[in-house]
């Protein structure tokens, strides 16, 4: 089974889930970005890895604005499941922009990446990395694979929400929201492409935008 989840920011506890006590190694839990465990390096993070793989499902996730490029970026690319990814450890496995996987059957377009809102409070290098935003190659990257996949996946997977969503999310909150040039894309990504759902994390709210569109939180959603 595929399970579904927001934002860990490296907090060991999420994963103390009751509803994650129960998966085992067919299964594979997916976290929309900011996954929070690549950030200093320190003894305790190396811990909380180690925790992590002893876990028996699969952890797979794609970054968020809150990650450590150069740690995660001096990993070496490894093909997994029909797409390119960074094997963290034998059962953590960081999703590649722009490329699609298959999971239990299913096909999954992923794509990591936003904007930090406090990037006037972060320092360059240690809390803050200009990689944050996906390139033009990496989104080049994305509409190229989704071609050879005649535009057609079952799931999409982001760490950004596409700009109708944020426009949903501001009506519905009343909060503030700030479109940037990866909502965009992701916005003109939904006209062309074909998928049964779509999640994303960011935004720190568990909200069923539409019936094929979900923001994700804290909750953890079975999928299949």
């Amino acid at each position: 089974m595929v399970y579904i989840t927001g934002d860990t920011h490296g907090d060991l506890s999420l994963f103390k889930n009751p509803k994650l006590k129960k998966l085992n190694d067919d299964d594979i839990l997916i976290i929309c970005g900011d996954f929070g465990f690549l950030w200093d390096g320190s003894e305790k993070e190396q811990k909380a890895i180690e925790a992590l793989s002893k876990k028996k499902y699969t952890i797979c996730f794609v970054d968020g604005a809150h990650e450590n490029f150069d740690m995660l970026n001096a990993y070496r690319p490894y093909r997994f499941k029909g797409g390119t990814a960074h094997k963290i450890s034998p059962n953590i496995f960081h999703l590649m922009r722009g490329e699609i996987f298959t999971f239990c059957g299913k096909t999954f377009f992923c794509m990591g990446g936003g904007e930090s809102d406090d990037i006037d409070m972060r320092q360059e290098g240690r809390s803050w990395w200009k990689d944050e935003m996906p390139n033009a190659e990496e989104m080049k990257n994305g509409a190229d694979n989704l071609k050879s996949a005649d535009f057609q996946v079952d799931y999409v997977i982001t760490h950004e929400a596409p700009a109708m969503a944020k426009d949903f999310i501001r009506l519905h909150t009343n909060s503030a929201m700030k479109q940037t040039p990866i909502n965009t894309y992701l916005q003109e990504l939904m006209k062309n492409v074909e998928y049964n759902h779509w999640f994303f994390g960011s935004l720190h709210i568990d909200l069923q935008i539409s019936k094929k569109m979900t923001a994700v939180f804290n909750e953890i959603i079975k999928i299949r």
